[in-house]
C-alpha cells in the first residue's frame, strides 16, 4: 500500500484526498459493472486513499453492499464513512430524521457494510419536520453503544452546525465545494475552522463538468445530472465556455482541470478534504497526483478570480433538492 499525505478529519487521520463511491451505484450514468467497481475500490486502497465515503441512498442499499464485499477484508486500512435520514421512504428518496429512523437506517448499514462499527456517520441532510437535536441524539446513542466513532453533518448551515455541536462534538461537515460552487465560504467553512470541524468536499469538480468529462454534453436519462440547471439549456453552453477557461488556465499550469479543482480546494484550509468520485482507475490516479505538487497563491487567485460566486450560469439544484438542503445561499445566488 502506498504513502499519501495526510490530513485530520475528527479523531481519524486520512488520505488528503478521499474517495466519494456514489457514482459506482448511483445517481450519474453510465454505471461500471460490479467487477470493475470492486477494482476501483481495491486499487484506491492500494495507492493510498485511507477515506471512503458511502451512504444509504446510494443505491437504496447497493453502495454499502459494495463497499461490504470488497474493503471488509482490509478493515483496519481506511476509515470508513456513510450517511443515514436521506434515503428510501416509502419505496422512493425521502427525509426522515427521526430517531427511529436513523437507529434503524444505521443497523442496515451495519449489515450492509459488514461491520459492527463506522467510524464517520452522517446526518445526509436535515428534516425540517424534525429538531437537529434529536437527529443528532440519535446518533449519540449509536456513540455510545459503540457502533459509530464519530458523527457529522451534510449540506447544512453554519447556524445548524453550531446547534448540533452543542448537543455532542461533530467531526465533519460534508457539503459541495468547488470553484464553481462556493456557498461554503459564505459561513460554514469558517465555522467549521473555528469549532474544529473537518470540512469534506464532495462533487470537487462540479460533478465532472469542470473536469472536462465528455459525458455532461449529453446526459442521458436516469443520470440526476440531466435535471440540474446548469446541467441544462439555457445555461449548459455558457458553463462549458467556463469550464474551457479553467482547462486553460491549468495547461498553463501543467496540471489537468481536475488537479487545479483539487489543489484550489487544499489551499483552502487545512481542514478541508476533498472526496472526488471516479470510475477510472486513471482518473483516480490522476486526482492524486494532485498531492504530489505545490500550488502557489497566484494560481489559486487566478481561479478564484475566474469563478466568482455568480460566474456559474443556473441554479445548483432543482426546486424539490433545493428545499431539501439547509446550506447557506450567497446574496443573489439563482435558486429554482
Amino acid at each position: 500500500m502506498t504513502s499519501l499525505p495526510t490530513r485530520s478529519i475528527g479523531p481519524f487521520t486520512v488520505s488528503a484526498i478521499g474517495l466519494g463511491c456514489m457514482n459506482l451505484s448511483h445517481a450519474y450514468l453510465p454505471r461500471p459493472d460490479a467487477a470493475e467497481a470492486e477494482r476501483l475500490l481495491r486499487h484506491a486502497l492500494d495507492v493510498g486513499v485511507t477515506f471512503f465515503d458511502t451512504a444509504a441512498l446510494y443505491g437504496f442499499g447497493a453502495n454499502e453492499e459494495l463497499l461490504g464485499r470488497t474493503l471488509m477484508d482490509r478493515r483496519g486500512e481506511f476509515t470508513l464513512a456513510s450517511k443515514c435520514v436521506l434515503g428510501e421512504v416509502d419505496g422512493k428518496r425521502g427525509l426522515d430524521g427521526s430517531p427511529a429512523a436513523i437507529t434503524k437506517t444505521l443497523e442496515d448499514s451495519l449489515r450492509r457494510l459488514k461491520v459492527d462499527h463506522i467510524d464517520l456517520y452522517y446526518l445526509h441532510r436535515l428534516d425540517p419536520n424534525v429538531p437537529i437535536e434529536e437527529s443528532v441524539g440519535a446518533l449519540v446513542r449509536g456513540v455510545e453503544a459503540g457502533k459509530i466513532g464519530a458523527i457529522g453533518l451534510s449540506e447544512m448551515s453554519a447556524a445548524t452546525l453550531r446547534r448540533a455541536h452543542a448537543v455532542h462534538p461533530i467531526a465533519a461537515m460534508q457539503t459541495e465545494y468547488s470553484p464553481w460552487t462556493r456557498n461554503p465560504e459564505v459561513a460554514v467553512l469558517d465555522a467549521c475552522a473555528e469549532l474544529g470541524v473537518g470540512f469534506v468536499a464532495f462533487s470537487p469538480v462540479g460533478r465532472g463538468l469542470l473536469a472536462g468529462n465528455p459525458h455532461v454534453a449529453n446526459l442521458p436519462q436516469g443520470d440526476i445530472r440531466a435535471f440540474m440547471p446548469r446541467f441544462k439549456a439555457p445555461h449548459l453552453e455558457a458553463n462549458l465556455a467556463l469550464a474551457g477557461r479553467l482547462a486553460m488556465l491549468a495547461n498553463e499550469a501543467g496540471c489537468t482541470a481536475a488537479q487545479l479543482c483539487l489543489g484550489w480546494l487544499l489551499a483552502k484550509g487545512d481542514h478541508v478534504v476533498p472526496i472526488p468520485g471516479t470510475t477510472s482507475m486513471a482518473h483516480l490516479d490522476e486526482d492524486l497526483a494532485t498531492l504530489s505538487r505545490e500550488w502557489p497563491a497566484d494560481l489559486i487567485a487566478e481561479v478564484d478570480a475566474l469563478f466568482s460566486f455568480d460566474a456559474p450560469s443556473g441554479p445548483r439544484y432543482p426546486r424539490e433538492a433545493q428545499s431539501q438542503v439547509d446550506t447557506e445561499t450567497w446574496e443573489g445566488e439563482p435558486l429554482a
